[in-house]
């Protein structure tokens, strides 16, 4: 079964309450789940969780927050008392909530990678990291928001770049640069852009969410199912301050017969290596892992050169590490990718009759075909021996 898609596009910024927002907007039916294990872990002192409709920029927009508590403010320094912005004191509130399945073990996880990044900034054990960013009620409920939509929804994700923003943020710790050290130190190795628009533009607890969704930058096809805009409380010059989730549901796309699929066809070619050579690449590259195709095609090049066209069937989660693997296994210095959908059919192996594997299909209007392994049938003598085998065993 195809899972939905989630794109992110990042226009204004993300923190927690905006990731809230988003999704909730994109995705409606999720609010009395994540309303209900909010209430479950914060005190009745703390405020009730709620969302509100708005505008930025004229848009639309839905806000999540805490109505009866101060606004939390991202550049301002935070104070905190008997402990209770410590790590272990957020998780233990967390595990000890009565909250829908699935919903700690994402917030828990957010909240980890806030205290790994908080510990080695600062130089200390990871147990006894006391949160700055997330000491307020409204951000710790951020967390176990977010862990409760991503729980729910159980979806693949992917992102835009990032807006670098600029200056300084306030914190308890004095003025940091933007993006603040946690922040960065999180989304190491993420794409990044400069828009012109300072501020700080990514909170670390948006940055955590993010590295823990291991969003990529492969964007999914299928039937927009959903679309959301959630919006942070700053207002920006020239662009809406928001956060857009796009949802896709690939199951859903029309008139495909079978099970719908995102893959990645990567391509290069090669006009310097022997027959030899490229064999042995081709074969690496078809045992790594989310490569699910190789294809080799000959053609002519500039000045009438043959070269040989590398074509890879990928899975978009793992694009990063063949692209890397490309480059070492052949002599090229450049690639080629896209997104693609694909629509495959229902199979399975079957050796109930010979010795000879077959691979049956269930093709629409209830037909089922099937294709010999050509493997099983190497062994036997003679191509006549080979077809009548092939015959009988697809029978």
């Amino acid at each position: 079964m195809s899972r939905r898609h989630i794109h992110l596009d990042v226009v204004g910024g993300i923190a927690g309450d905006m990731f809230v927002a988003a999704l909730t907007d994109a995705v409606p039916e999720l609010r009395r789940r994540v309303l209900d294990d909010v209430a479950a872990v914060m005190p009745p002192a703390a405020g009730t969780s709620h969302f509100m409709e708005g505008t930025s920029a004229g848009l639309t927009v839905l806000r999540f927050g805490l109505e009866g508590h101060h606004h939390h403010h991202h550049d301002a320094g935070h104070h905190h008392h008997d402990g209770s912005g410590s790590y272990r004191h957020m998780v233990d509130l967390i595990r000890a909530a009565p909250l829908a399945e699935g919903t700690a073990d994402h917030a828990v996880a957010i909240l980890t990678v806030l205290a790994e990044a908080e510990a080695f900034i600062h130089g200390v054990p990871m147990g006894d990291v006391h949160f700055h960013e997330i000491g307020d009620w409204d951000s710790l409920m951020d967390v176990v928001a977010s862990g409760s939509i991503i729980a729910a929804l159980d979806a693949t994700w992917s992102m835009s770049d990032l807006p670098l923003g600029g200056g300084r943020v306030r914190t308890a710790h004095g003025l940091l640069p933007v993006p603040a050290p946690a922040t960065a130190r999180i989304l190491d190795g993420f794409e990044w852009r400069d828009d012109g628009l300072g501020g700080e533009r990514v909170t670390p607890t948006g940055a955590a969410i993010l590295r823990h969704l291991a969003a990529g930058s492969t964007r999914s096809g299928g039937k927009l199912t959903g679309t959301g805009m959630g919006a942070g409380t700053r207002d920006l010059p020239g662009m809406p301050n928001i956060l857009r989730a796009l949802v896709f549901d690939p199951a859903a796309s029309a008139g495909s017969p079978g099970e719908a699929q995102t893959v990645v066809v990567l391509s290069f070619d090669i006009d310097d290596m022997t027959g030899e050579e490229i064999g042995i690449a081709a074969d690496r590259l078809r045992d790594a892992n989310g490569v699910l195709d190789v294809a080799l095609a000959s053609l002519s090049g500039k000045k009438g050169r043959p070269l040989t066209e590398f074509r890879l069937l990928v899975r978009p989660e793992a694009l990063e590490a063949v692209q890397r693997l490309c480059f070492i296994e052949t002599s090229t210095i450049g690639l080629r990718w896209r997104a693609e959908q694909r629509s495959t059919l229902e199979r399975r192996a079957d050796q109930s009759t010979s010795d000879i594997r077959v691979k049956r299909v269930n093709r629409p209007g209830g037909a089922t075909t099937g294709k010999a392994e050509s493997d099983d049938l190497a062994s036997i003598e003679s191509l006549a021996g080979r077809r009548a085998a092939k015959s009988e065993a697809e029978r």
